[in-house]
């Protein structure tokens, strides 16, 4: 069959390419690499892969985008905003099934628990509609897999307050404190490296490759996580041990921390901050605290330790 992944130039599309062609194995011809930008997918190409042009923002360009596809690999739109997310990820998914895509695989995200949740917050929402919209539309000819990926652990910098581990480490000071609306203590996060939850994502989709028929998350969700959670506490803690400082969390009011530019890399917008803020009540509630073995059973090892990935990006 012909496997399409949708962006396929971001950071876990890319990682689910790779693993797909050179870890997972499957035919470069059977895939399909959908960007916006394919001009960048000339190594990829040159492997054999088809390469297409589409984009989120241009409806019209997933016209033939998905033509010939069986299964699709969905990652959501690159964006905080909740209904234009909502919007173009529906868009998508109609474009592949009146293409002809029996399955689709969307790359959620962990940050709600398996049920309805106690607390949403505002990253998770488009996530959860596209969800509800994917259960929508099952059929004798469609069906899909929900991937709630895991925290990055490469994404640290947003829920501590944009702190850096190389500039951390270059720093005079002994105490580094990170002011965010949260007090540290648990239900914790069992933090993912991007790359490992690419790879699985791709053993999983080369499984239902090999026999849709006994594929075992047809119309089901799965979630990849990391084995253990850590609170911000032991975040914070594991940062010390890395950077050889004092580093603490110091809870702060959710209108001090809004008002501070820089909080949420990239961004001077009070009311992007106030959205963000909710991840940290969603983290109080536990919604980002579910583990479960199949991250480290879909890469066949233990998931590398957060230590680990942090060591690596301050030495990087």
């Amino acid at each position: 069959m012909k496997i399409a992944i949708f962006p396929a130039a971001g950071g876990l599309g890319g990682a689910t390419l790779s693993h797909l062609l050179h870890t997972a194995k499957v035919d470069p011809s059977s895939v399909v690499l959908v960007s916006r930008s394919p001009d960048k997918l000339d190594k990829e190409a040159n492997s054999g892969a088809i390469t297409r042009k589409g984009d989120f923002d241009d409806p019209d360009s997933l016209k033939g985008a998905f033509e010939g596809v069986d299964a699709l690999n969905l990652i959501s739109y690159p964006s905080f905003q909740h209904e234009h997310r909502v919007k173009v990820a529906k868009a998508a998914i109609d474009a592949a099934i009146s293409q002809g895509v029996k399955h689709v695989f969307y790359s959620s995200l962990a940050f709600a628990r398996e049920g309805e949740p106690t607390y949403k917050p505002h990253v998770m929402l488009a996530h959860l509609d596209t969800e509800a919209y994917l259960e929508s539309l099952v059929s004798p000819t469609f069906s899909y897999t929900i991937i709630r990926q895991g925290l990055y652990t490469e994404s640290y910098p947003i829920y501590t307050a944009n702190f850096n581990l190389k500039e951390a480490q270059a720093s005079a000071d002994k105490e580094l404190k990170i002011r965010i609306p949260h007090d540290g203590r648990g239900p914790g996060i069992p933090w993912a490296k991007r790359d490992e939850l690419g790879e699985a994502t791709a053993n999983l989709i080369a499984e239902y490759d090999r026999d849709p028929n006994s594929f075992a998350f047809i119309n089901k969700l799965i979630f990849f996580t990391g084995t253990k959670t850590h609170s911000l506490n032991d975040t914070a803690a594991i940062f010390s041990k890395t950077v050889e400082k004092n580093v603490r969390i110091e809870s702060q009011s959710v209108e001090d921390y809004v008002v501070r530019i820089g909080v949420v890399p990239k961004s001077d917008s009070v009311e992007l901050n106030r959205r963000w803020a909710t991840a940290f009540e969603a983290i109080r509630h536990g919604e980002a605290s579910t583990v479960t073995s199949h991250l480290k059973d879909y890469l066949g090892r233990e998931p590398e330790g957060i230590e680990v990935t942090y060591r690596k990006m301050l030495q990087g």
